[in-house]
């Protein structure tokens, strides 16, 4: 990845499709609110905070997010029928124009996939 801040949001759809990932659909937004972070109305569930990538390109995230679970079967789980694709744009989100941030081109994309459960002597 270029150095930098980078939009960093939950797609609706589980497909990575070259090129442009458009095949991911829009943000995850099972309760359809608007985009952004600062918008007093609530915003998409998919809506991360920008990553910021050093100048190596390499970048690590831990993300924490009271708007999603990954418990199947309920509406804000990641883990849906349609899949759900992480996606990395060109630019920063603004948290706030619709439908995503001014963020630009889809740059990165990744799909989200349920791990089998460990047993318990694995774990």
């Amino acid at each position: 990845l270029t150095p930098g801040e980078h939009a960093f949001h939950l797609h609706a759809v589980g497909k990575c499709e070259p090129p442009g990932f458009t095949s991911a659909g829009p943000h995850f937004n099972p309760e359809n609110k608007k985009h952004g972070k600062l918008n007093k109305e609530g915003h998409h569930a998919g809506d991360m905070d920008n990553i910021r990538v050093p100048a190596n390109g390499n970048v690590n995230v831990t993300v924490v997010d009271k708007d999603i679970t990954l418990e199947k079967g309920k509406p804000n789980s990641v883990f849906q029928d349609s899949g759900t694709a992480v996606v990395i744009h060109a630019n920063k989100d603004d948290y706030m124009t619709d439908p995503a941030g001014n963020a630009g081109d889809r740059i990165a994309c990744g799909v989200l996939t349920e791990g089998a459960p460990k047993s318990a002597a694995a774990r």
